[in-house]
């Protein structure tokens, strides 16, 4: 399977301090405009970062027009956009992958697909994640300023 993130070969991660939820949605906005299908995101940070609303800005961007509920206790959804299916997976829940949830992720993670994970690290111990083109850490600064670190895998799409 595959290594794990952190040995994979990313190039230089740009940083960036957004001061609303409004700008981390036109930030996520902005990424999601250079996604292809196939496209793995991972979205790393505490819990009630803001993972969610970037996912959600990612997902209006690329055509998703119905709600964008967060899939923590459904562990992924499939929505549709303008030209590809999206899957967003929050794996917060699992603290391993059990038979089940290893065909879930291989129903979610199709090169037909732009996915976005949440809480990636039990899959990516597992080396059952395909190396995703972004990283995003996002990191709480105070009130609603958040820190999103971006790191593009090197090569991109």
């Amino acid at each position: 399977m595959a290594a794990p993130t952190a040995a994979r070969e990313f190039g230089q991660a740009r940083t960036i301090t957004t001061t609303s939820a409004a700008e981390t949605t036109r930030l996520a906005g902005d990424l999601a405009t250079t996604l292809v299908a196939g496209d793995v995101v991972l979205v790393r940070g505490e819990l009630g970062v803001g993972k969610t609303t970037f996912i959600r800005g990612a997902c209006r961007a690329l055509g998703v027009s119905g709600p964008i509920p967060s899939p923590s206790f459904t562990i992924g959804q499939l929505l549709p956009a303008r030209a590809v299916k999206i899957a967003h997976l929050d794996l917060y829940r699992l603290d391993r992958l059990g038979i089940e949830e290893l065909a879930l992720l291989e129903e979610y993670l199709t090169p037909e697909r732009i996915a976005f994970v949440e809480w990636p690290e039990v899959a990516e111990r597992a080396g059952l994640l395909p190396t995703p083109r972004f990283v995003v850490t996002i990191r709480h600064l105070g009130g609603d300023r958040r820190e999103l670190t971006i790191a593009e895998r090197l090569g991109g799409a």
